[in-house]
């Protein structure tokens, strides 16, 4: 008969393996060969597209994710570039940042009237000491490298919104609110929101043909917030991290809970103790549910990660959130799992 220590020993030693099997189950799962871009919501499927203008061809990273979200900031949409909802005291902030393999990075936050902040963001990290600039410096850094300070004015969708808000003036966030674009998307299409639709951050991480991981977000932040609110997007660790020897994550949904367990960096980190991206990204999200309790029902956060074989995964609170993916040979819009099925 088997004595209760060594009971005890082939129990830990299964427990283990067990471990061990999941880890590499998860790794397995999603894996993909040659570059990869992945982007969060269905403006990730164009998005993506600008990036692999860079990637298809043999580019570096930091050129994809920077041109890849330069797509989402042109277009006219709620969340992100000039197009998009003010604060509410009716001007548009914007916020992003850009990391590479290499641990360099740079940041802009509560920037105004600069078109393509994620540009601003990769000339901080590559012209100054420092990683983030803010507000009235950030414009003028901007101006001063030679971007072109547009008009102070929202685009008329911008201000229609604005206009209906001011009947009301409540701030409420909703949960995944998303791009017009995303109607007829069929599973992926969550509910009108009051007759409209909005849209979140494009966060995009990617691997190149090098075997060098990259990544980007930029976004205009909650509309109608309060004038300096900062969301997690911009932030380095939060919103975004990149490792070369681990992998890289993006964040999108609430940013405040993402910041309060330095998100992107969690998942990172996550996928260092040997979690694959799906695993890493569903371990920070149930550190949020247990933080947040019965208020998790009111607030939607999701996280997109990569590892540095090029296996890609995906976890959120709510059903509802949607991740792009392109490579050689795939080209979609994925439904990520989530906590709240």
């Amino acid at each position: 008969m088997m004595n209760r220590k060594r009971f005890l020993q082939l129990s830990a030693l299964t427990g283990i393996a067990t471990t061990f099997v999941n880890k590499a189950t998860s790794q397995a799962n999603n894996k993909v060969s040659g570059p990869v871009v992945i982007s969060t919501w269905d403006a990730g499927l164009r998005a993506n597209k600008g990036a692999w203008e860079v990637l298809g061809n043999g580019g570096n990273v930091l050129d994809a994710v920077e041109k890849g979200v330069m797509v989402t900031e042109n277009e006219i949409n709620c969340c992100v570039g000039l197009g998009a909802n003010p604060d509410r005291d009716g001007f548009v902030t914007l916020d992003a940042c850009i990391m590479d393999h290499k641990f360099n990075c740079g940041s802009v936050a509560f920037l105004e009237r600069i078109k393509h902040p994620i540009s601003v963001a990769r000339k901080v990290m590559e012209k100054t000491p420092h990683v983030m600039l803010v507000g009235d410096g950030a414009q003028q850094f901007a101006v001063s490298e030679g971007f072109t300070l547009e008009p102070q004015e929202l685009s008329p969708d911008a201000k229609k919104s604005y206009e209906k808000w001011l009947q009301n003036s409540k701030y409420e966030p909703q949960i995944n609110r998303e791009n017009i674009e995303n109607k007829g998307h069929g599973p992926f299409a969550p509910a009108q929101i009051d007759g409209e639709w909005n849209h979140d951050t494009i966060g995009m991480v990617a691997l190149d043909a090098h075997g060098h991981l990259g990544g980007s977000c930029t976004t205009s932040g909650m509309g109608f917030k309060m004038r300096g609110r900062l969301g997690d997007s911009p932030i380095i660790g939060a919103g975004l991290y990149v490792d070369g020897e681990v992998g890289a994550c993006t964040a999108t949904g609430q940013g405040e809970d993402v910041i309060r367990v330095a998100g992107s960096h969690s998942v990172v980190e996550m996928m260092r103790q040997g979690f694959g991206p799906e695993l890493a990204c569903q371990k920070v999200i149930e550190r949020i549910v247990k933080i947040k309790g019965d208020d998790v029902k009111k607030i939607q956060v999701a996280f997109l990660a990569i590892n540095k074989n090029g296996v890609v995964g995906a976890f959120a609170i709510h059903k509802g959130f949607s991740y792009a993916i392109k490579t050689n040979t795939t080209e979609e819009l994925i439904a990520a799992k989530s906590w709240f099925s």
